[in-house]
């Protein structure tokens, strides 16, 4: 068979920089794994270093760099458990800046490796806080680079309103490729940062859409009580002066098993290798109850393969949560497997 491809010229083709390739991100509707619902994942895997965190690493950095906050003799520097630290890799990179970042030991070996590879100076703390994680620690250790250094300059994800403001841009690409505004997002909590970038867009246009964020249990954002969590990036063990819990639904709750769930069903059913926060928000849009002309979106925020020796190795999951919660995955992973497979 030959396909019939419509060619374009090569100025349609051809942009100026690895940065202009972030955002714009593709908009697909998760048939498979929703049939009987209106369901799609706004796809921020597609962001040239793998996640959602690109467009807010770029936005900070090129925001700052107009308005005289950082030059050439910067030091960035930032409290990260993976993502936003490998955005912040790539275009400080992009750009000549210096970049030092501050992990912990919850970091996935790849996302490691990546930060190294993309050239940041990387620091891993390794005093656990009161809540078992290692947020509070990080920033501690942040805030001595700070006193230490005059040209530092720290994105501060927790609090700049950059951060939000990004998404502004992610929620009017959702509404443009949809033709309308859905009825729900969802998205994954952390910094806050995009959702209440949503949920500032929503207010902008008049309050159309339910933003619904979903926590982690053990994440203290919303009010939970702080417990030792592992899959990076989903809760946090700090609140966010970003969040205005006016302009949101509701939270979630969902358990970290539950996350896993969630991937491994997206995996099976759409194909689609998606990281922790994502497969919470599988998880959770199954229970949200929808109208059948209702829509929903949820983020897809980065990709899976650096999860792939923690949250997708049946290994790990024994290790870090027993055998009987990985039976209990694996069993709700295949419910309904076999009947999609004949149909």
């Amino acid at each position: 068979m030959i396909l019939n491809i419509e060619k374009q010229s090569p100025e349609n083709q051809v942009i100026d920089g690895v940065s202009a390739l972030i955002g714009n991100t593709g908009l697909i509707r998760l048939s498979k794994l929703f049939p009987d619902k209106q369901v799609y994942g706004k796809l921020e895997l597609m962001n040239p270093a793998g996640s959602i965190k690109d467009r807010t690493a770029k936005f900070i950095i090129e925001k700052s760099l107009e308005l005289g906050l950082i030059g050439e003799s910067s030091l960035i520097v930032e409290s990260t458990s993976g993502n936003m630290g490998v955005g912040l890799a790539q275009i400080c990179l992009y750009y000549g800046l210096n970049l030092r970042l501050v992990v912990d030991p919850f970091i996935n070996q790849q996302t490691l490796e990546l930060l190294e590879t993309y050239g940041a100076n990387i620091e891993m703390v390794e005093e656990a806080d009161a809540s078992g994680s290692y947020l509070g620690t990080r920033i501690k250790r942040v805030e001595k680079i700070l006193a230490e250094n005059p040209n530092a300059f720290w994105t501060q994800q927790y609090e700049n309103p950059l951060n939000p403001l990004t998404h502004h841009q992610t929620a009017e690409e959702i509404v443009s490729q949809l033709g309308e505004s859905p009825d729900y997002i969802l998205a994954a909590t952390s910094t806050c940062g995009t959702l209440m970038g949503f949920a500032e867009y929503n207010d902008q246009i008049g309050g159309k859409m339910k933003i619904v964020p979903v926590d982690a249990y053990g994440s203290i954002i919303f009010g939970g009580k702080a417990e030792k969590r592992v899959i990076p990036g989903f809760g946090a063990s700090k609140t966010s002066t970003l969040l205005r819990p006016e302009l949101l639904e509701s939270p979630m709750w969902m358990k970290e098993w539950e996350s896993i769930v969630g991937c491994k069903k997206l995996l099976q059913h759409e194909a689609i290798l998606a990281g922790g926060s994502t497969g919470a928000l599988v998880s959770a849009v199954e229970k949200l109850k929808m109208n059948p002309d209702e829509k929903a979106v949820i983020i897809i925020c980065d990709r899976g393969e650096r999860y792939l020796e923690t949250i997708y190795s049946d290994e790990w999951i024994e290790e870090t949560f027993g055998i009987e919660i990985l039976e209990k995955i694996n069993r709700k992973v295949n419910e309904g497997l076999e009947l999609e497979q004949f149909n």
